[in-house]
């Protein structure tokens, strides 16, 4: 886990400089999560093939742009609390505790199973980081229940193409993205024979 500078000299008036030293590192590694998932989106959008091609292609733009725009935020947090923002791609492959994102080109459904992982791991620590800001810094526990909104909005429309008129998921119990985009792809193959 990347660390913030040790030197910090100021920070936002009310808060300790080691309580911004904190809330520094978590949202470091939110940023780190958030360019690795806008990436991994682009990802997807320029490898999904199949009959939801264009329904899949066109749906992750937006979600691209939003959490792009989350990483702005992020890094002007992290700024605005006297730290320094890592944006570069070496910094996040060092810092990151989650593999690379593990599907290549593939049928839109199957990316969809693994996107759904990835977006629960995102959302997990997400909702971590805002749990422990509640107490020191509320603008920063405000900033992430808002990005939290936007990304189970994000995984809501993913899960609506994985979702059987019952409420199962097709990826329940997958711990794995080719698990995930197996299992999505099985339960797709499979809803033709049992419509007839």
């Amino acid at each position: 886990m990347s660390s913030p500078r040790s030197n910090i000299s100021y920070t936002v008036p009310g808060m300790s400089i080691e309580d911004s030293m904190k809330i520094i590192s978590l949202l470091q590694m939110r940023l780190h999560a958030l360019n690795d998932l806008h990436l991994t989106l682009k990802h997807i959008h320029w490898n999904v093939v199949g009959p939801h091609f264009i329904a899949v292609h066109e749906m992750l733009d937006p979600q691209v742009e939003q959490v792009r725009s989350m990483t702005d935020d992020l890094a002007e947090r992290i700024s605005t609390l006297g730290g320094e923002p890592s944006g570069t791609p070496g910094a996040l492959v060092d810092a990151r505790t989650w593999s690379d994102y593990s599907i290549r080109r593939a049928d839109a459904i199957e990316h969809l199973g693994a996107l759904d992982l990835v977006y629960t791991s995102v959302i997990m620590d997400h909702r971590e980081a805002m749990q422990a800001t509640e107490t020191s810094d509320p603008v920063t526990q405000d900033m992430l229940i808002d990005q939290l909104r936007g990304l189970e909005l994000f995984q809501w429309f993913v899960r609506a193409h994985l979702e059987s008129k019952s409420g199962t998921l097709s990826t329940r119990g997958a711990t794995t993205e080719s698990g995930a985009a197996a299992q999505a792809a099985d339960q797709a193959r499979s809803l033709p024979s049992r419509l007839q």
